[in-house]
């Protein structure tokens, strides 16, 4: 009987242990994504405003009464940049410049993937990636996410001319400077509802961030 009364206690026991560590699984889980985002920004923020701190030696009258004033004075160089670049012979310059950078060996490789990048995700007339596809790769059955960036030229194929055929950049997951380029008839892709940015966040989160607009629908 005593033996019984102790197995009914023990049970009772890993009964309420088996709640409280769920309860604390789901807490700590829920919490988790908004702790880590706050030590990120804060992280981020404190890194910033070290690199950023030469700034704030600048003689300028009243600066030093606003807050963190270092990122306003980056924004201000940002927005001056923006607006002085709009002229045709500061683009140029900027252009030439890119142009040696693109050609010191050491500099090239780094220089072109990340210039390629940000291309990518600036809007402008004559975007890097026309459209966003689905295609079968690396074999049937498996599809991937690829960037349509062109027609490919015919005079290049040694085959049959009477099909188009499109350049394709399939990017991998988590570095999308990093992919494959593969040549495909126009038959054997599907274009997707996605914009770029929407695109780069689902192939660098390997499927985790996906769009809201799409999780509503």
């Amino acid at each position: 009987m005593e033996k019984k009364y102790k197995r009914q206690i023990r049970k009772q026991v890993k009964r309420i242990i088996n709640v409280v560590w769920n309860v604390f699984i789901d807490g700590f889980f829920t919490l988790l994504p908004l702790c880590l985002t706050i030590g990120i920004f804060s992280f981020s923020f404190s890194l910033l405003k070290n690199l950023l701190s030469p700034l704030q030696g600048l003689d300028v009258p009243y600066l030093h009464l606003i807050p963190h004033n270092e990122f306003l004075v980056v924004l201000s160089l940002i927005l001056l940049a923006g607006i002085f670049l709009k002229s045709f012979v500061l683009r140029s310059l900027l252009n030439f410049f890119e142009s040696i950078l693109s050609k010191i060996p050491l500099i090239r490789p780094i220089f072109n993937s990340i210039k390629q990048l940000v291309d990518a995700f600036t809007p402008s007339d004559n975007p890097t990636f026309k459209k966003i596809v689905l295609v079968e790769f690396p074999r049937k059955g498996i599809y991937s996410i690829g960037f349509l960036t062109g027609e490919f030229s015919s005079q290049l194929l040694p085959i049959p001319k009477d099909v188009i055929y499109y350049s394709i950049f399939i990017p991998m997951t988590p570095n999308p400077t990093n992919g494959f380029f593969i040549v495909i008839a126009e038959n054997d892709f599907t274009e997707l509802n996605l914009t770029t940015q929407e695109a780069m966040a689902l192939v660098m989160s390997g499927g985790i961030i996906q769009p809201d607009r799409l999780k509503k629908e």
